[in-house]
């Protein structure tokens, strides 16, 4: 069993910010492979389905952002699952728009759910880090994260949702590096990369 953590703040105010990606991502996942209606536990909205034969559950937390931690831990312990049984989903400034990458611990880079998740369950849970581009200025940051995609934006944050939902079933069973070149072999046939890129960020 896995759980995927799709991080955002709750709310319409928030739903197209850069920083809610994650949610997005999620919301993707479910649509695509025909997961059960949303429901409200664990302080936060799950869905569940199967991706290629192993259960997944599907979280996004409602404490907001800097609380996250909170409903991953009680998802957790509800289905007694291990760190490395979590998979989370991230906004990431240090990677390009559109670049994907997956690791497991590191540090947080001062991302407020990944300090919230944690200082709750431990460092040890695999991140998949969805790049949206840095503004260049450390000054602009939290402006640029709590600000909405631009309508430019739009093709390549659908692009990537898609790809990731179509690859989960490989970060289901494990097959993170399949999972990462699958997905940015899919943004590049969209030309949303050089075909010399080799998704080095």
């Amino acid at each position: 069993m896995r759980l995927f953590v799709g991080l955002g703040n709750p709310g319409a105010k928030y739903a197209n910010n850069r920083h809610n990606i994650g949610f997005a991502v999620v919301d993707e996942i479910a649509r695509r492979h025909g997961f059960a209606p949303w429901r409200r536990r664990f302080q936060g909205e799950t869905s569940e389905g199967t991706l290629e034969r192993e259960r997944v559950v599907l979280l996004k937390p409602t404490t907001y952002m800097n609380e996250s931690g909170r409903a991953v831990q009680e998802a957790a312990n509800f289905f007694k699952l291990g760190v490395g049984e979590i998979i989370v989903f991230q906004d990431e400034l240090e990677l390009p728009a559109a670049k994907v990458r997956v690791k497991v611990g590191g540090g947080i880079a001062g991302h407020n759910g990944l300090r919230s998740i944690s200082s709750h369950i431990g460092n040890d849970y695999r991140r998949v880090r969805l790049g949206i581009g840095h503004p260049g200025v450390k000054e602009l940051v939290h402006s640029h994260v709590l600000s909405d995609f631009a309508k430019s934006d739009r093709p390549w944050v659908e692009a990537l949702c898609e790809a990731v939902a179509d690859n989960a079933g490989l970060l289901a069973t494990n097959h993170d590096s399949s999972f990462q070149n699958k997905v940015h072999l899919a943004l590049q046939s969209k030309g949303f990369f050089d075909k010399g890129d080799d998704g080095a960020a």
